[in-house]
């Protein structure tokens, strides 16, 4: 089973934001976070990060670091620097986070030099991707590890490279190359690491907890429950339930009810779309259940959603 194709194939970036800046020690900058998944690769000085409630983590050069859900963080020439907010910094150069023009800028005080490759990838509301809202925050992948040293770094420094040349069809471009980025991450993070937080990533490692998620991926409008995911699988309902939440993090049905709110989602965002074919196209019969369901996913009404989505 090719369980990570499932799982990512309905996870498509819609835009990418890149950026190269030159920073000279001492230097500290501080995130609030954005929406989209978070690439980072320098060359030069060693560098360190520290996402919201982690211990810093030291970067050496042409290490790949991911915040899957780009959430706010202090990237620094060493720990326990004064930080200066990023959006200080861009506004100083004329530039903002989530502008057309690719972020190119110069920072510090002289020291020694670290550049580094940023990549921002939107792919939708954060806290309704199913794929993003249960990754780990911080993926780390080392640059002496063969996939990265053959496939992603390559990748990262083209996918750069491109957005600063904004040559034409370059926003497509690396749009499909920062989903190419995701596949690249996950597989190499998915062979090397082990998790013990529990993330959907994790349960790929169990071959019948893959199983149930790329049967939820493929087919969610199917009429699925607790006992016949389990039966799919050939496990019993106690047993399924308890090792897919030990591994995921959630139970069975809540990761589908996820994964069908995604998908309605999806389908909203596209423009006008009658409501009860939405429902249909998720596995709801009912109109109302649907969205009722959809609310208290989204906060909003299906109908507000589209609209605002449009």
């Amino acid at each position: 089973m090719d369980v990570l194709s499932e799982v990512l194939s309905g996870c498509r970036a819609d835009s990418a934001t890149t950026g190269r800046f030159t920073l000279h020690a001492p230097w500290s900058l501080e995130s609030t976070g954005l929406q989209g998944a978070m690439f980072r690769i320098a060359r030069g000085a060693p560098y360190w990060i520290q996402p919201e409630g982690m211990a810093p983590v030291r970067v050496p050069a042409g290490d790949l670091v991911v915040l899957p859900r780009g959430g706010r963080h202090i990237i620094s020439s060493e720990p326990g620097l004064a930080p200066v907010p990023f959006a200080e910094v861009l506004a100083a150069h004329g530039m903002r986070e989530r502008g057309e023009k690719p972020l190119v800028f110069t920072h510090g005080e002289g020291g020694t030099p670290t550049e580094l490759f940023t990549t921002i990838v939107d792919y939708g509301p954060v806290g309704q991707n199913t794929v993003l809202r249960f990754l780990p925050g911080l993926i780390h992948l080392r640059e002496d590890d063969v996939n990265l040293a053959s496939c992603l770094a390559p990748t990262m420094r083209l996918f750069i490279e491109e957005s600063l040349n904004r040559e034409p069809g370059w926003k497509l471009s690396a749009a499909r190359m920062g989903d190419l980025l995701m596949v690249h991450v996950l597989r190499a993070y998915l062979l090397r690491h082990r998790d013990t937080e529990p993330n959907w990533l994790r349960g790929l490692a169990d071959p019948k907890i893959a199983q149930a998620i790329m049967l939820m991926h493929r087919w969610p409008e199917k009429p699925w429950t607790l006992p016949s995911l389990a039966d799919e699988v050939c496990m019993s309902r106690s047993r399924f339930s308890a090792r897919f939440r030990e591994l995921v993090g959630v139970s069975p049905i809540s990761y589908l009810t996820a994964r069908r709110m995604e998908r309605a989602a999806e389908r909203l965002r596209l423009g006008s779309v009658r409501l009860a074919d939405v429902a249909e196209l998720v596995g709801y019969g009912s109109e109302k259940i649907f969205a009722r369901a959809f609310r208290r996913w989204a906060g909003v009404p299906p109908g507000e959603y589209g609209r605002r989505a449009g």
